[in-house]
């Protein structure tokens, strides 16, 4: 049997586990933890701190003195 829950992590970083009742009993589980992908707000207010890092921004005139001379070519 499996069992799934999403949980908020607080700030001190500890969950506690309730399993259903009718969870079977055994010695041993495998507990994983995922991050859970960031929603579309969050992702966009990320991308709008990104357009003002001057380090990213440096990142991305680098790349784009890369390609330059590719996008100049013709097909």
């Amino acid at each position: 049997m499996s069992f799934k829950e999403i949980y908020d992590v607080p700030k001190n970083h500890q969950l506690t586990i309730n399993l259903p009742q009718n969870f079977p009993s055994k010695k041993k589980v495998m507990v994983t933890v995922e991050e859970m992908p960031l929603s579309k707000k969050d992702k966009m207010k990320l991308m709008k701190h990104a357009a003002a890092d001057p380090l990213y921004m440096q990142d991305m005139k680098e790349v784009n003195s890369d390609f330059e001379s590719i996008n100049n070519e013709g097909l």
